[in-house]
């Protein structure tokens, strides 16, 4: 590697709003987060999942057609 041109590596934690605090690495020294994997919908399950239909069923449903 050529010297002096990488940025500086560090013991980083990143802290969300909730709460939740992450130690890592990074070339950011402190890292303040709004959401993360602990409270974000998508991954504690919360997440409402629309019930969408296709194309063919409003199509179908508009015009009556069977």
């Amino acid at each position: 590697m050529k010297a002096g041109i990488h940025p500086k590596y560090f013991d980083t934690t990143i802290t969300c709003a909730c709460g939740n605090v992450i130690h890592t690495r990074s070339t950011a020294k402190d890292i303040h987060v709004e959401i993360c994997s602990a409270c974000h919908p998508f991954y504690t399950g919360k997440r409402k999942t629309a019930a969408a239909s296709g194309r063919v069923e409003k199509f179908k449903k508009k015009y009556n057609v069977k």
